[in-house]
């Protein structure tokens, strides 16, 4: 019963993915959807307000910056350069998160290197079904990255949403303040800032470097 049970859960989830994946956006494409929505003076996702669409312009700002400024680590590119399967990195993402305008391009330029991995996005709030497989705590946290195999679908591994020193900042700030303010998100993105995509590119690679193993 357990098999089955098993074998019924996996073919749900491929299930989600395929409907996920069909409709996707390309990097490109994304960032195309959430300038043109700001063109209307909306965000992305279900909600809508004029705190969000305030956030959604200023990531624009950053990722236009980041876009120009990050740059991928040699030893990863050559690791990039070098991998042995094929991905597919899906990535869960929403215009108006601070957390994924700084990580979705340092993912974005990690995939540029590698002629091994495809890079697709999707909007959370569009996906529900995908983001409720892949939560962080039992939230909805984004950006959350989900490598696939890119011939059978198979989930290997996921990322997301923080880096490790970004999290921790946060679980500080928390049991400091109470609540993450202003002050708090501030402090956060100067995090970004000063680690300039590193511990991103680390933590991926890690994750990519155990699966080159299996």
């Amino acid at each position: 019963m357990g098999f089955v049970t098993l074998q019924h859960q996996k073919a749900v989830m491929k299930y989600i993915i395929e409907k996920s994946l069909s409709q996707s956006y390309s990097y490109a494409d994304y960032r195309n959807q959430i300038k043109n929505l700001l063109k209307e003076g909306k965000s992305t996702g279900n909600e809508q307000s004029e705190a969000l669409t305030h956030y959604s312009e200023l990531n624009e700002t950053r990722m236009n910056r980041l876009e120009k400024t990050i740059v991928v680590a040699d030893e990863y590119v050559q690791k990039l350069q070098q991998l042995k399967r094929e991905y597919i990195w899906l990535v869960i993402s929403e215009g108006w998160c601070g957390d994924s305008a700084q990580i979705v391009p340092v993912i974005y330029k990690m995939a540029q290197v590698s002629p091994k991995v495809e890079l697709k996005l999707v909007f959370r709030d569009e996906n529900d079904d995908l983001m409720k497989l892949f939560l962080t705590n039992g939230t909805r946290s984004i950006p959350k990255l989900i490598v696939l195999d890119k011939n059978t679908l198979e989930v290997l591994g996921e990322f997301g949403a923080r880096p490790i020193g970004a999290k921790q900042l946060i679980l500080d700030y928390k049991a400091q303040h109470g609540v993450v303010d202003d002050k708090g998100k501030t402090a956060l993105h100067m995090w970004y800032l000063h680690d300039k995509g590193l511990s991103i590119q680390k933590e991926i690679m890690e994750l990519m470097a155990r699966l080159e193993l299996e």
